[in-house]
């Protein structure tokens, strides 16, 4: 196995390690959690970045960096909502989202279209990563979470519309 596809199954593993901080009442539980969060967040680019460079690409990495990139996100926004830091339906828009376009990748792929990710996708990413740790560290202003993660709900809406329209023609060529 690659280094990419290490770093994108260890962050599948601190998946369930984020979710452990963030279940025990512990001191700085917050500060620990979001730093978890971080760690794992921050192998996503640096794996891409690697696979790319070096020419590391595999299939492993094309099916699970996608799928640990959700696990990470939706294991936050879920754990946010639990939390009361988060409603329910920004969980929701923002999950469903991904289901969506996970789908619509794979109708397309079914007929031979790749759907690469896109900068609205990458900048949806980001500013997802920034709102849930805005939101996990309780100490700063309010405001700075609610805005951070209206941004992300904007990002995520308007990547999600980018990734159909411009997946549009080959969902008509299929005849889906």
């Amino acid at each position: 196995m690659n280094l990419p596809n290490r770093l994108t199954m260890l962050r599948i593993i601190l998946v369930p390690v984020f979710l452990a901080v963030v279940s025990l009442k512990i001191p700085y539980g917050d500060y620990v959690a979001a730093a978890v969060f971080v760690l794992a967040a921050s192998t996503d680019g640096l794996d891409g970045y690697i696979a790319r460079k070096f020419k590391l690409i595999t299939r492993l990495g094309k099916l699970m960096d996608p799928l640990a990139d959700k696990l990470l996100v939706s294991a936050a926004l879920i754990a946010l909502v639990e939390l009361h830091r988060l409603p329910a339906w920004v969980a929701v828009v923002i999950i469903g989202r991904e289901f969506a376009v996970t789908g619509l990748r794979a109708l397309a792929a079914a007929d031979g279209t790749v759907i690469a990710a896109g900068k609205l996708g990458k900048i949806k990413t980001v500013t997802q990563i920034v709102a849930i740790v805005a939101l996990f560290i309780k100490d700063l202003p309010l405001w700075l979470g609610q805005f951070s993660i209206g941004l992300a709900v904007f990002f995520t809406i308007w990547s999600g519309l980018d990734y159909f329209s411009h997946a549009w023609p080959a969902i008509k060529k299929g005849g889906y």
